[in-house]
């Protein structure tokens, strides 16, 4: 296949931005992925040790961005 090795790459060099932006890319979506499966209070990884891990965000925000204080707001109990 044409500019998936080295010399290829060389006879056309305008493939080098689009195997960035996709290296970039599947970078930016294995973080998030990784970021979901170790901040997302719905994801739990040992049941013994933490059976209800939302009980740990009563109080805490996990959003990226929000414009309400979290640490105020009343939260029922379950």
């Amino acid at each position: 296949m044409l500019g998936m090795d080295l010399k290829s790459l060389k006879k056309n060099p305008s493939l080098l931005p689009l195997f960035a932006c996709v290296i970039v890319g599947g970078l930016g979506a294995s973080g998030y992925l990784i970021r979901l499966a170790t901040k997302n209070p719905d994801v739990t990884w040992s049941r013994r040790r933490n059976p209800e891990p939302w009980q740990e965000y009563k109080t805490k925000q996990y959003k990226f961005k929000s414009q309400v204080d979290h640490s105020k707001s009343p939260v029922p109990e379950y």
